[in-house]
């Protein structure tokens, strides 16, 4: 598996990682058996970086990484969060909390050490110089390794650097969620910032192959999402046009495709697309061997521009806690 460094002063890892939200929540139904395959099966491959949260089921997730690296500690790089709390608790950016977060992560990790470690979304109630400066103590006493920040605008990036070394953020962008192209990108670019694209498949619809509202059971989370709204669905699904002709040129898969594109928008940029499944899994660690040329490159970014998308990439009220 090719590797990439993550920030100047970050990991080396897999060039494609492993999202493990949906073995959790979120997308269809749970089955802990073939998660914990998809990331014994990652590991294998060495696709080494695991990421995760403890808002994810409320340190369900958490607990089921431990589970899969149990006995293979030394394989993976485990980055987890805090600080987004679920069921309508908001955000929690406190000092004190992050220390209280880190030792209950630490726990369901079954972890001495968290590789990459921080603040899941921003707190505007609370200074990110603060926030940061208690993650950077954590590192000073060997609880964590490596900082993130998720969702953070370059701005905010820009105050942090001054409290503690940032290695990584971790911000949504795929072709069709590009708004960290206003900014944030370059910043990290500039500052040494290791990227990480989290949904670089636009929660699946990158895979050409959810053209409806049908193909999602009814308690599918995205079902709530704008761009999956049926007066929205049929004006994005006509981008996917060109993706799906670049693929059957290469004879990849459109999801292929679409993470390559990812890549080639430097190499301080990781994707780590989600699933539970191995098959999944396999195709996705694929697109690390595709190498798009410039005009395919800039075919792909003028067809999904963001004033063609329809819809915005998350519902109102979540949109207030990103790239802030």
């Amino acid at each position: 598996m090719k590797q990439r460094k993550l920030g100047a002063n970050g990991p080396m890892v897999s060039a494609i990682g492993l999202g493990c939200m949906g073995m959790s929540i979120s997308y269809g139904t749970p089955d802990d058996e073939e998660s914990i395959a998809t990331m014994h099966r990652a590991l294998d491959l060495g696709c080494n970086l695991l990421v995760t949260s403890d808002a994810y089921g409320n340190g369900v997730n958490e607990e089921l990484v431990a589970k899969a690296i149990k006995g293979r500690r030394r394989e993976a790089i485990v980055c987890t969060k805090f600080g987004n709390l679920m069921g309508g608790g908001g955000v929690n950016g406190r000092p004190e909390y992050a220390v209280e977060a880190c030792e209950k992560s630490l726990k369901r990790l079954g972890v001495e050490e968290i590789d990459i470690y921080g603040l899941h979304r921003v707190d505007p109630n609370v200074p990110i110089e603060e926030t940061v400066g208690a993650m950077k103590r954590l590192q000073e006493q060997g609880k964590v390794r490596y900082l993130v920040l998720s969702e953070a605008g370059p701005e905010t990036l820009r105050r942090a650097m001054t409290a503690a070394t940032i290695d990584m953020v971790e911000t949504e962008y795929s072709l069709w969620s590009r708004d960290a192209e206003n900014g944030l990108i370059a910043a990290c670019k500039e500052l040494g910032v290791g990227y990480m694209a989290y949904a670089p498949l636009g929660r699946g619809f990158l895979s050409a192959k959810i053209k409806s509202l049908d193909a999602l059971i009814e308690k599918d989370r995205r079902r709530q999402h704008p761009r999956y709204l049926p007066e929205n669905v049929a004006k994005n699904v006509a981008l996917l046009a060109p993706l799906e002709r670049i693929a059957a040129e290469r004879k990849a898969t459109p999801s292929q495709v679409a993470l390559a594109w990812v890549m080639a928008q430097g190499e301080f940029i990781v994707p780590i697309p989600g699933t539970k499944r191995r098959s999944y899994l396999e195709e996705n660690l694929g697109a690390a061997e595709i190498t798009l040329t410039a005009g395919e490159i800039a075919t792909l970014s003028d067809t999904f521009t963001p004033a063609a998308v329809a819809g915005t990439r998350y519902p109102e009220a979540q949109l207030k806690g990103v790239l802030v």
